[in-house]
């Protein structure tokens, strides 16, 4: 089974997201920039993790490092609730002080609860728990109470957080996968900068330093996509962001989410989604 890169659905300006999977969900072996962390809620999941599988008994939790690979077997009667999010939701150039980095704190720390202080561990559970009821609400500053639970985890994990006992030798291959995570989060930060303007692979290639043509390879290689077919997708989710949560004409949103016109816009949106940006815009309002 070959190991992939898995990007995350997130919404760029907050980058969090939690939901629910059920034991019958395979994932296979893959790996993301964002932090993950599993509550198996019922019953128990089997987690493969480099060479080794893992069983997360009910109530435990695991979680998995920035570029850290792993994959999900069937579980049957497993429920588990799933937390990804990007470090830049913390700001650590203010919050951290003479701390190590989020990076290494994730790194570096003991990821499977089993081996936490027990009460650590129902501190953990409570914010988790509390994060996921918050994803049915609607009301007025719910983003402020979960990025509350957010701040409080981190900051619960920076003061109980256990070590790992032995920390793992970094074989060649990790240090590629880091490598190569640094390069597409390189090409990742200017598409969040820049897809409302014009981009061309040209022009991120020579701003990560590659030719077009091993640009072009590296990048289908380690997504899966071609770039134009990422950037496409990218720009349609941003559409679908305003659309959701904004009353603009549609010649606005289109340049917002960096379509060159509405014509393309609303052609290019409706063959990724399967309806019309204004049939989209009515459902998700209604």
């Amino acid at each position: 089974m070959s190991l992939y890169l898995e990007i995350p659905n997130l919404n760029q300006k907050f980058p969090y997201r939690c939901f629910l999977n059920d034991g019958m969900a395979i994932t296979y072996p893959h790996w993301h920039k964002e932090i993950e962390l599993i509550y198996a809620n019922r019953g128990r999941v089997n987690i493969g993790i480099g060479e080794t599988v893992v069983t997360l008994e009910e109530g435990e939790i695991i979680f998995f490092a920035s570029g850290e690979p792993h994959y999900f077997l069937a579980s049957p009667d497993n429920e588990r609730y799933v937390y990804q999010f990007d470090l830049k939701l913390f700001d650590e150039t203010i919050l951290r002080k003479g701390q190590e980095s989020l990076l290494s704190l994730f790194e570096q720390g003991e990821r499977h609860s089993r081996y936490w202080p027990e009460a650590f561990r129902q501190t953990i559970i409570e914010l988790l728990v509390e994060l996921y009821h918050l994803e049915s609400e609607t009301t007025a500053g719910k983003n402020y109470l979960v990025l509350s639970n957010l701040y409080r985890l981190i900051g619960e994990l920076y003061r109980t957080l256990p070590r790992k006992e032995e920390q793992k030798k970094i074989t060649p291959t990790a240090i590629h996968r880091k490598e190569t995570l640094m390069r597409l989060n390189e090409i990742f930060e200017y598409i969040e900068n820049q897809y409302q303007e014009s981009i061309t692979v040209e022009e991120v290639a020579k701003h990560v330093g590659f030719s077009p043509y091993y640009f072009t390879r590296f990048f289908k290689k380690n997504t899966g996509q071609t770039f134009i077919q990422f950037l496409t997708e990218y720009r349609v989710n941003q559409a679908k962001f305003i659309l959701a949560n904004e009353k603009l004409p549609m010649a606005e949103v289109a340049e917002d989410a960096g379509f060159s016109s509405v014509k393309t816009f609303h052609h290019v949106f409706k063959e990724a989604v399967g309806q019309s940006p204004l049939q989209y815009q009515k459902m998700m309002r209604s």
